[in-house]
């Protein structure tokens, strides 16, 4: 396969996936999520870079108000393990629209008051369209 027919093939897939959903409409839903694993991997290379094993990726909770705190003065947000874009690929068929809707509430709620200004509301529109993604692009793989 070529690049043209990758392409081509991509172009294809994301056209079904919004289904009816605006273009415009839809590229802010997938902006959104492209921000959110961005965070999400920048906070995992600094736990990293700052001698967390896996393993302690893997206990990073909002009950750990030690490191919730040391994250948050560092990056500005903290998001655990169980909110962790790339946590939710492991869950495969068990992904919901459910897990977004709660890591982007705990997000919110995460923010350092130093960067408050910054990203508080970020996700909004991502927030707003969830029940629309879900509608429209069969989003989650659950049954309702």
């Amino acid at each position: 396969m070529n690049k043209q027919q990758l392409a081509a093939k991509i172009w294809e897939s994301a056209n079904q996936m919004r289904s009816k959903i605006e273009a415009n409409e839809y590229k802010d839903y997938i902006l959104g999520f492209i921000f959110y694993k961005y965070l999400c991997d920048k906070e995992e290379q600094f736990a990293l870079k700052e001698g967390y094993t896996k393993e302690d990726l893997v206990n990073l909770s909002e009950e750990d108000s030690e490191s919730v705190e040391y994250f948050k003065e560092n990056l500005g947000f903290f998001i655990s393990y169980d909110n962790l874009f790339s946590t939710w690929i492991t869950l495969g068929r068990d992904f919901d629209v459910s897990n977004v809707r709660d890591s982007l509430s705990a997000f919110e709620r995460l923010i350092s008051p130093a960067h408050k200004k910054l990203f508080d509301g970020i996700f909004d529109t991502l927030q707003t369209g969830l029940s629309k993604l879900r509608r429209e692009c069969s989003f989650t793989n659950k049954s309702d």
